[in-house]
């Protein structure tokens, strides 16, 4: 069978895991590996040696003229360097956010059907079977919603450099809220209708336009409401970095995890789960509770490069068997066009009506 001739671009933390992911898969063949000082990554050339390397993104696109590429860039390249992949007749898996405009992001979905080529964005919940699960719980809990999530990040060093580098063109709610605003999404169904969200600098270490920590509301048309809070910084606090929970007229549930031996640097736990605490609301003829909480304890718990592979087994099937990722992109741009309105809330001030 003909392999899917890869094309790999941006080696950082997440680009370094799908192309490990496409080097374990056999139906993929990576032909090429691109980053900006790619000369100066020995640690690329020991992992990967015999493939082509390159620095410049238009080059190596030109001369591997792969069947697909895998964007994993920084944001604000995402979209430019998704429009040429499809003109090149390459499918696209392409990390998030898939661009910085819900028009853009738009335009790029129309490009994929109409050049009938596979778009693939990295939303790695939806490959956690514990986030499976706890989508799975949430909808058993009635309606409305209450959803409540963050993810702060207390980041040093490289990763401070990172976090920085991010800020040139996307604050934390936007980069990390896609997430879990679409997992709010998937648990209600229901239609976002309005966004409002406040924002902060707390350093002087990024421009003045743009803030490290913030916080969006999202009310759903069928009543239920989320939060979402996310922050980058040497500053953050490491005390409650990680909740992760919904609540319904019948109960609630929480991801359950050991913050004491967990640090909000580490990438594995921005996934990791431990176990899922089910809370029942239903009262006996006493007044008590009428059932204990249950606690989920989640056998099948992957790593961070596990999950990338489980990506990229979704990239290889819907290649090899054509599969329809309407739904898929649809609630991609669904969940970047709340997120993008909470960024126009903190800089507005104002409720953004979707």
């Amino acid at each position: 069978m003909k392999k899917i001739r890869v094309l790999v671009v941006g080696l950082g933390n997440m680009g370094l895991s799908h192309a490990r992911a496409y080097q374990s898969i056999s139906e993929f063949e990576i032909v090429g590996l691109c980053t900006r000082n790619i000369e100066a990554r020995e640690d690329v050339k020991k992992a990967f040696p015999d493939i082509a390397l390159f620095s410049d993104y238009a080059v190596a696109l030109a001369a591997t003229k792969p069947d697909a590429v895998s964007i994993n860039t920084w944001p604000d390249t995402h979209a430019a360097y998704a429009k040429m992949a499809f003109n090149a007749g390459c499918h696209v898996f392409i990390e998030k956010p898939l661009a910085d405009s819900v028009a853009e992001a738009q335009a790029i979905a129309d490009l994929a059907e109409k050049a009938n080529l596979k778009l693939v964005i990295g939303y790695i919940l939806r490959v956690h079977p514990s986030w499976i699960k706890f989508v799975e719980v949430g909808k058993t809990l009635g309606k409305p919603l209450v959803m409540r999530m963050n993810l702060n990040q207390q980041s040093s060093g490289a990763q401070w450099q990172v976090h920085k580098h991010l800020m040139n063109s996307i604050s934390p709610i936007v980069d990390c809220g896609v997430h879990y605003v679409d997992v709010m999404c998937q648990v209600t169904g229901a239609r976002p209708v309005r966004v409002h969200a406040m924002g902060v600098r707390l350093t002087p270490e990024i421009k003045d336009s743009m803030y490290n920590y913030g916080h969006l509301q999202v009310t759903f048309d069928d009543g239920s409401i989320g939060w979402y809070e996310a922050g980058w910084g040497p500053m953050m606090s490491e005390t409650a970095f990680f909740v992760k929970d919904m609540i319904g007229p019948k109960g609630s549930v929480s991801i359950a995890v050991e913050e004491s031996k967990t640090a909000s640097s580490d990438v594995d736990s921005h996934t990791k789960t431990n176990a899922l605490r089910v809370h029942h609301a239903k009262l006996n003829g006493q007044g008590n509770f009428a059932a204990a909480d249950d606690l989920i304890q989640m056998s099948d718990e992957p790593g961070h490069q596990e999950l990338c592979n489980r990506e990229q087994e979704i990239f290889r099937d819907a290649i090899l068997h054509n599969r329809n990722l309407t739904a898929h992109v649809n609630d991609a741009i669904n969940s970047l066009r709340i997120v993008l309105a909470a960024d126009e809330s903190v800089r507005t001030g104002q409720v953004v009506l979707l």
